[in-house]
């Protein structure tokens, strides 16, 4: 089989080799390349030296040079090249206390994390397989190169890769490896939240999100996120739902768009359904103020994760929002008093996790739901279409006028504006400049009479 590498990466190889050195395209970009997939970077491992790779290019930069790695600039593109090595002793199952340089690829190999990751490849000697991760790729297995317990005591965040990988591919985690995850899962508490956060985000942002559920059976969401075991942990006795909160939450991530807010907003718009809980004396089972509890739960766990501001920011605003007008009953007066609290950046969003939702629940007044979210959506299409005013930039009239007018700068004026809005927020019709004079002008007497 021949790779089609990008000829920047070939040159890189062809050079090295030129003078002596080995030098393949190894790990994802191979299985990539294998499965039909357009890989994403393409790292490249020599026997060469740090110092002997420097020499032969132009412009480099060391990235990881302690590592063995020193990135070739080519026409702007960064390919990283990692001399052979093996890994000294890890002590904290993160990191390895040092790294020996070695001129073996197979012993290079040997470290690395799954069979599937462990090939390499030139054009002189093709795929270099020697974990059968060709055989693995065909059989839709995610197995540790050797023993799976040694691979997961050097770096416990494999422990999460493994569920990654498994998500991303639609493969199944060959046995021996589950059984070392769930025996070693308790060494991701050693892994940096940021390293857990990139891994979680591809995980339910992959095709396969349901895969979250293996995570949790394997004993891995426990330590990442114990919030999820308590959702898993929560029946849904209710005639609108069929699944228990987490699976539910699962199913709405299965039907929205794959992107992190969405997907993160997605699994957490239920978060404080386990602790909302309660049953009536017929057995029903409700979640009175979920959303609302839910919204300083969902802003510690993105806050733990390390996620940036803007992302969390939004997420915990959906999960405030997610019910909103459940139960149909929503007029364009209200809706703009709604888009006015949320915010009319929200509004999209928001109707993407409503659908998606509803789409996780049972089938019950389904048809009715939908039907009372088209009318919703409607609403807002036509309250933007016709520009009606939402927030206090949007009034026809502003502090400047107002000064003019005579009212003073400070606390006044902000009333001012405010009761403008409302009344605009109730008649549309009302944002003129001349209507908005007139109210101010007789609000400001009233007030200071």
């Amino acid at each position: 089989m021949k790779v089609q590498m990008p000829k920047e990466a070939r040159y890189i190889i062809e050079t090295l080799m030129q003078h002596g050195y080995e030098a393949y395209i190894v790990g994802g970009c191979v299985r990539d390349s294998i499965l039909g997939k357009e890989p994403q970077d393409w790292d490249i491992t020599t026997s060469a030296t740090p110092e002997q790779t420097k020499a032969l290019f132009r412009r480099t930069i060391d990235t990881g040079i302690e590592h063995g790695t020193v990135t070739v600039m080519m026409d702007k593109v960064g390919y990283e090249v990692t001399t052979y090595r093996v890994d000294g002793k890890y002590e904290d199952h993160r990191r390895p206390k040092e790294v020996t340089f070695t001129a073996s690829l197979l012993e290079d190999l040997k470290r690395r994390d799954f069979t599937i990751n462990a090939m390499a490849y030139n054009d002189v000697e093709g795929i270099v397989d020697e974990f059968d991760g060709i055989g693995d790729l065909q059989k839709g297995i995610i197995r540790c190169v050797g023993v799976p317990q040694e691979r997961f005591d050097e770096d416990a965040l494999r422990i999460l890769r493994a569920v990654r990988f498994a998500a991303q591919l639609n493969f199944a985690i060959e046995e021996e490896t589950c059984q070392a995850i769930r025996e070693k899962a308790e060494f991701l508490r050693d892994i940096s939240a940021e390293r857990i956060q990139v891994e979680l985000t591809k995980l339910i942002t992959s095709r396969n999100p349901e895969r979250l559920i293996n995570a949790y059976e394997l004993g891995i969401t426990k330590i990442v996120l114990p919030e999820f075991d308590a959702m898993m942990e929560t029946e849904q006795n209710n005639i609108h739902h069929c699944y228990n909160v987490g699976e539910h939450s699962v199913e709405v991530m299965k039907h929205i768009d794959p992107q992190p807010i969405l997907r993160w907003a997605a699994l957490l718009h239920d978060v404080a359904k386990p602790m909302c809980r309660t049953t009536d004396e017929t057995g029903v089972d409700h979640f009175y103020n979920h959303q609302k509890e839910g919204r300083p739960i969902a802003h510690r766990v993105l806050r733990r994760m390390k996620l940036d501001n803007d992302t969390i920011h939004t997420v915990e605003r959906l999960v405030e929002w997610h019910d909103y007008a459940l139960d149909g009953n929503i007029t364009k007066k209200s809706l703009r008093k709604a888009l006015n609290q949320m915010g009319p950046d929200l509004f999209d969003n928001y109707r993407k996790l409503r659908w998606a939702d509803m789409m996780g629940q049972s089938d019950y007044r389904r048809q009715e739901k939908i039907e009372a979210y088209e009318r919703l959506v409607q609403m807002q299409k036509e309250i933007m279409d016709a520009s009606e005013c939402l927030s206090i930039k949007e009034l026809k009239i502003d502090g400047k006028k107002l000064i003019q007018l005579g009212v003073q700068p400070g606390p006044a004026m902000g009333e001012i504006l405010h009761y403008l809005l409302e009344q605009v927020l109730e008649q549309p019709e009302l944002n003129s400049e001349e209507i908005l004079t007139q109210l101010a002008l007789k609000y400001y007497q009233e007030q200071t009479q």
